[in-house]
């Protein structure tokens, strides 16, 4: 697969966690001004949906159901029950397009289930 746009900038509000879909795998935007990051939807304690009423404090979304966030540059824990990476993603900002490309991650954390 190659880069593909997964959402415009101007859907996406400051600071809050977006799900967008490519190819059935689920991505968690963050607007950030000009910049996104991307980070695998799913969080690695027990798949659940990290932008379904997950929360952004600094670099780091939260899980909404037990509380574990992950920083959306290296996906690392930084809190319990997660103990496992999540996949990261480079985003490319083309005009108002986001585009990424979900098979080529920017860390080696597995997928988790979802």
């Amino acid at each position: 697969m190659a880069i593909t746009k997964v959402a415009s900038l101007s859907d996406l509000a400051e600071a809050v966690p977006y799900k967008a879909e490519i190819d059935g795998v689920p991505v968690c935007l963050v607007r950030f001004g000009d910049a996104v990051k991307a980070v695998h939807d799913t969080c690695s304690h027990q798949e659940w949906s990290l932008s379904d009423g997950g929360m952004v404090y600094g670099n780091e979304v939260e899980c909404s159901l037990h509380g574990s966030s992950f920083d959306l540059d290296t996906g690392q824990p930084s809190s319990l029950p997660a103990t496992r990476p999540i996949p990261t993603f480079a985003v490319q900002i083309d005009g108002d397009a986001v585009l990424l490309d979900v098979e080529a991650p920017t860390n080696d954390a597995p997928f988790p289930d979802h």
